[in-house]
């Protein structure tokens, strides 16, 4: 074996290196887990004396932490199957999406749930305006506005970007034939 052969051999071998991120990253949401359960049980303690806005925000946060479980599993399906292996399973247990989010989807996806989540840190911060005693901190509801409205336009160019780039190179410069 030449030593072109053996390098090309080692460096696509290194792509398993990725894989004890992924265990990492279920691990994670293994914890995740365990933090939404807490999380439930003390929502499901305070529901009898609840008002409405608590209940709001209660639900807001399993959503947020829903969000970021989703957010995780898409990262291990998606970066698993695009840089390690393809996952061998059976076809009716496997997400239809998992054969069609390549890098740029993933990026999408990933985006679009860091907008969601940073959304919903908005609105809990906007609906605990009101709980505040004395002025209202407003720099702080700023702050989270500006990041969001950050996050926002970073997807916005996210997408820009992509659909140029799926563009055939033919297709970007269309100019009516010469007669």
């Amino acid at each position: 074996m030449n030593f072109e052969r053996l390098l090309e051999t080692v460096l696509f071998s290194s792509r398993w290196l990725l894989a004890p991120f992924y265990i990492g990253l279920v691990l994670a949401l293994a914890l995740l887990l365990y933090h939404f359960i807490v999380e439930f049980v003390h929502f499901a303690a305070m529901i009898p004396n609840a008002n409405e806005r608590d209940v709001i925000l209660g639900v807001l946060s399993l959503i947020d932490l829903s969000f970021v479980g989703n957010l995780i599993l898409i990262v291990i399906f998606s970066g698993y199957e695009n840089f390690v292996s393809r996952i061998d399973i059976e076809e009716h247990d496997r997400p239809d999406w998992m054969t069609k989010v390549d890098f740029g989807g993933l990026k999408q996806k990933l985006m679009t749930s860091i907008v969601a989540i940073s959304a919903i840190s908005v609105l809990k911060a906007f609906m605990n305006l009101e709980q505040t005693t004395g002025d209202p901190d407003t720099t702080k509801l700023a702050w989270l506005v500006g990041i969001h409205v950050l996050f926002l336009g970073s997807l916005l160019i996210v997408a820009i970007a992509d659909r140029i780039s799926d563009k055939a190179p033919g297709e970007q410069q269309k100019t009516p034939p010469k007669t």
